[in-house]
Parts: C-alpha cells; sequence; structure tokens
C-alpha cells in the first residue's frame, strides 16, 4: 500500500512531466496548424469553444500552442469535435 506522502509524490511527478519538447502538450504545433487551415484567429476558436460550453479565451489557446499549458480532457474532446479530428491525430498526428 502507498502511503499519502508517497501517493502525493508521485501525482505531483506526473503532473510535472514533460514532452520531449520540454513543453506541456503535445498538440501545440498540430492545434495552430488546424487552426490555420480552418481559416480561425485565436478569438475565432475561443468563440468556437465557448458556444460549446469550453470556456477558453484567446490567451489560453496562444499557451495550449506555444506549449506553455496543459490541455485537460474535455478540452481535448472539444478541440476534436470542432476540427473533426481523432484524439490520435491530435496527439500524436497519425491520420
Amino acid at each position: 500500500m502507498i502511503s499519502v506522502k508517497s501517493e502525493t509524490l508521485l501525482r505531483w511527478s506526473i503532473m510535472k512531466q514533460r514532452t520531449n519538447t520540454d513543453g506541456k502538450n503535445l498538440i501545440g504545433e498540430r492545434l495552430k496548424a488546424l487552426r490555420a487551415n480552418a481559416n480561425l484567429s485565436q478569438r475565432d476558436l475561443a468563440r468556437q469553444l465557448q458556444l460549446i460550453g469550453v470556456d477558453m479565451d484567446k490567451n489560453v489557446i496562444t499557451r495550449i500552442e506555444t506549449n506553455k499549458r496543459y490541455v485537460n480532457d474535455f478540452e481535448l474532446q472539444a478541440l476534436k469535435q470542432i476540427f473533426g479530428v481523432s484524439y490520435d491525430y491530435l496527439i500524436d498526428g497519425i491520420e
């Protein structure tokens, strides 16, 4: 059985993991490309996300695209829905 302290440290280390490019997410570059291909500004994308109930603004999108912010599962789901792509594509670039 794991002690509470060990479990807390384990959670903290998982939360602090970085990608191999030292960013905080795997989708930054693909999100930027998808948004550009859809001819959407960051503000336009933020509006679309807000319309489906995901509270993100332009600054959040900037931080995701520059790998300075983690992406939550429900945000990933919303981006998948808006752009009509798979999770595999968003995360690994696999079509």
